[in-house]
């Protein structure tokens, strides 16, 4: 009789086992199949890994690391992590606050000696932790980013320079991102360990969780399966421009790949790096659901609602995102080498296929198709095919910012009257937008009709009054 029931729980657990492997098996091909539809549609090139209750079940690369050699993506491939690189960096500041030589409530001024004193005694760690110190985000400065990002800087220097201007608001009172927060977390841990930033991050995460493929992205190194990055436009992918990843430091400059991201995810349940208490810290959500490091939400998933953890990056070159689902230990992390690839929907379809819930398909650029039949059977029939098409909304998607770049596109190719076509195409589609109107008035400016450059303008500032720069153009025009 006990060997009886021996049999029959043996039997009972293959089943089990073999009834998970067929479950795994079939949600593999379905978000295969699904990944391939956005690669098809020029929507995502990169590297996947998705895990489901502690299990991987796809890590696959899909497109080409390096486009000019025809050299695929693999789950090996290295991807810069852009803001991703965020958590690791909160890692290490609370790894810190462990041993006793940083404190949460540790003003900035008591560990970087250089750092503006009046700004630096009102700001705590743990409101740069939590994008709360009022730091202005350096990066949002796209005339002094264009200007410094091929520069190669120094990290006292990158915080004084670029990191210190005048507060946009009183400490803890708002939430705003910012990486310049994130450059002071890597200067303070410079500062009191006396080690280079990206040793501290070697020694006390990447070598203890034997990620070997991930590290700081020095633009000089030799760095093997690196992939290049890349930007789609109209005509086809192009490369990049160039940063120098000295000016993203601690906010961004590291690289990884999908499989040395499922051991950090791994080790995020475990006490391999912080103890539990500290852990609890770092996924406590603050001001707008951001912990240390990491955006903590109450996802809507379908039907069913669950606890996410995440975080995104992008930098010239690549988009990436994790996802993190604590509660049935499920990962999906999405490494991309084009600057605009449409991960966040991709990686919510995902989710919805881990937990059984529809999803909705990936649709084509209708502003991509219009280019390419006109670049095949010209403007006349590329028009004619959009007014057809664009209220297919099951198929095909419109974006005002598509409109407006391919407006653009043939703006600089003096083809202006196509471009106003485009124009008010994008008007038509988008009659709330302030940009759509100023891009139009600026195609009639253009051909010397300053009438209707006069309607466009009007309606832009009528839109957006705080345009300064539509407000200006209206009064050249109108001789005030």
């Amino acid at each position: 009789m006990k060997n009886f029931f021996l049999k029959i729980n043996l039997a009972i657990l293959f089943f089990i086992l073999f009834s998970t492997q067929i479950f795994s098996q079939d949600k593999a091909q379905e978000i295969n199949d699904l990944i391939n539809k956005y690669y098809d549609y020029g929507q995502f090139n990169g590297s996947v890994l998705v895990s489901g209750n502690g299990n991987v079940i796809l890590s696959k690369g899909y497109g080409y690391a390096e486009m000019e050699w025809k050299i695929p993506n693999t789950p090996d491939t290295k991807f810069r992590l852009a803001s991703v690189s965020k958590q690791f960096t909160a890692m290490l500041i609370m790894q810190l606050v462990e041993k006793g030589q940083l404190s949460l409530e540790g003003k900035v001024s008591d560990y970087l000696p250089y750092y503006r004193k009046d700004i630096g005694e009102k700001v705590t760690i743990q409101q740069l932790l939590t994008h709360t110190s009022g730091i202005f985000n350096y990066t949002d400065d796209s005339k002094k980013m264009k200007a410094i990002e091929k520069d190669q800087m120094k990290v006292k220097e990158l915080v004084e320079e670029l990191c210190s201007r005048e507060l946009d608001f009183e400490p803890g009172t708002k939430y705003n991102y910012s990486n310049s927060g994130y450059v002071i977390l890597g200067a303070i841990i410079e500062e009191v360990t006396g080690k280079k930033y990206e040793d501290v991050l070697q020694e006390n995460i990447f070598m203890p969780l034997n990620m070997a493929n991930s590290g700081y992205d020095h633009n000089s190194d030799i760095i093997e399966n690196r992939a290049s990055g890349y930007e789609k436009t109209m005509e086809g992918f192009s490369h990049s421009r160039y940063i120098d990843m000295s000016i993203t430091f601690s906010a961004g400059a590291l690289y990884s790949t999908v499989n040395d991201m499922y051991k950090w995810d791994q080790a995020l349940y475990t006490d391999k790096l912080v103890s539990k208490e500290t852990m609890n810290q770092i996924f406590t959500p603050h001001l707008d659901g951001y912990g240390f490091g990491w955006h903590i939400k109450n996802a809507e998933i379908g039907n069913i609602k669950k606890n996410l953890i995440t975080h995104s990056g992008g930098i010239f070159g690549f988009n990436t995102i994790i996802m993190r689902f604590p509660e049935d230990n499920n990962c999906i992390v999405i490494l991309n080498n084009f600057s605009n690839g449409n991960i966040r929907n991709l990686g919510n379809s995902i989710a919805a296929i881990l937990y059984d819930q529809d999803y909705p398909q990936p649709k084509q650029s209708l502003t991509e198709i219009m280019f390419n039949t006109y670049s095949e059977k010209g403007f006349a029939e590329a028009v004619s095919e959009f007014n057809l098409l664009k209220d297919n909304k099951d198929e095909y998607f419109v974006t005002e910012r598509e409109l407006n770049n391919l407006g653009y596109n043939l703006l600089k190719k003096n083809k202006t009257e196509e471009a106003i076509e485009i124009f008010k195409l994008n008007v038509e589609m988008y009659p709330e937008s302030a940009n759509a109107y100023d891009s139009l008035g600026e195609a009639y400016l253009k051909i010397g009709n300053k009438e209707l450059a006069i309607v466009n303008y009007q309606k832009s500032v009528e839109l957006n009054p705080e345009s300064e720069s539509g407000k200006k153009v209206l009064s050249d025009l109108q001789g005030k």
